[in-house]
């Protein structure tokens, strides 16, 4: 499998993961529940896009989105323990999008010349 196939397989788990947290498993919130979906979903929709279009730039822009997931899911694995394996499973995946978007890159770079 493809690195960058892999890095939009994450992504989209990701989106479903994020839908499923925020769509049914949303704590109370004193913000209304499609407000903080259309957030937390809004960085990864045009590297959903421009997958969908199979424009080469798409695993680039997945990890752009996914460092603000990885930074959300470490906050609330820290301060809220109810919901840690959602934001656990958040960071994973979102270190998942980033080394797959990297992967060609690193190999390139670090290659035996």
């Amino acid at each position: 499998m493809n690195a960058r196939r892999l890095a939009l397989l994450a992504l989209l788990a990701n989106l479903l993961l994020l839908l499923a947290w925020y769509g049914w498993l949303a704590p109370a919130r004193t913000l209304p529940a499609g407000f903080v979906l259309a957030v937390m979903l809004a960085p990864g929709l045009p590297a959903l896009a421009l997958a969908a279009l199979r424009h080469r730039k798409a695993a680039f822009w997945a990890s752009l989105g996914a460092l603000f997931w990885f930074s959300h899911g470490v906050m609330e694995a820290w301060t809220e323990p109810t919901v840690r394996h959602l934001a656990l499973t958040e960071v994973a995946l979102s270190l998942l999008i980033i080394g797959g978007a990297s992967w060609d890159g690193l190999r390139a770079r670090f290659a035996a010349r």
